[in-house]
């Protein structure tokens, strides 16, 4: 099992804000029911998560917004198939926390995570990470089909940084 740390306030917005939190309403209002929001923002997790093509096996995601923790459970073929699911459960505006729970047949070396800041672009983070700032394309296609573009990235993302041969 794994816990990841994301930046609560950055990541694809999935959810309005009465999914993504379980705080009470004003008293004149009739207050929203929490477990149905958590259900709800779990439900636009795990849609997302099969939006991305990536094959598993039982994937659930369960969400307690009080906390803003995701939590993932099922299996996957690969180490890359598990890490970009938690990233995609992470990289949601509103998760702060992923647990993940996810068996992986074919266990591999994990990769490095980066946490993306002001002013990065996919060159920059390969020069810090593989000393050249032309194998860029590397850290694209490992974190596609999340990334449409290289050039479409955002402070507080989190990428995936694949080990290179």
């Amino acid at each position: 099992m794994g816990l990841f740390t994301f930046i609560k306030n950055a990541g694809e917005k999935l959810f309005g804000k009465k999914e993504a939190q379980a705080a009470p309403a004003p008293a004149a209002q009739k207050a929203p029911d929490p477990a149905a929001a958590n259900r709800a923002a779990a439900d636009a997790i795990l849609g997302y998560i099969k939006t991305q093509n990536l094959e598993t096996i039982g994937i659930t995601v369960t969400f307690d917004g009080a906390t803003g923790t995701v939590k993932v459970a099922g299996s996957v073929p690969d180490q890359e198939t598990k890490e970009k699911i938690v990233l995609c459960c992470g990289n949601v505006e509103g998760v702060e926390h992923v647990e993940e729970e996810i068996l992986v047949e074919h266990v591999e070396p994990e990769a490095e995570f980066y946490t993306v800041e002001k002013g990065d672009n996919l060159s920059k983070i390969s020069k810090m990470h593989y000393g050249d700032p032309n194998k860029y394309m590397a850290i694209f296609e490992a974190n596609k089909p999340m990334l449409k573009h290289p050039d479409k990235i955002y402070p507080g993302q989190m990428l995936r940084i694949p080990r290179l041969s």
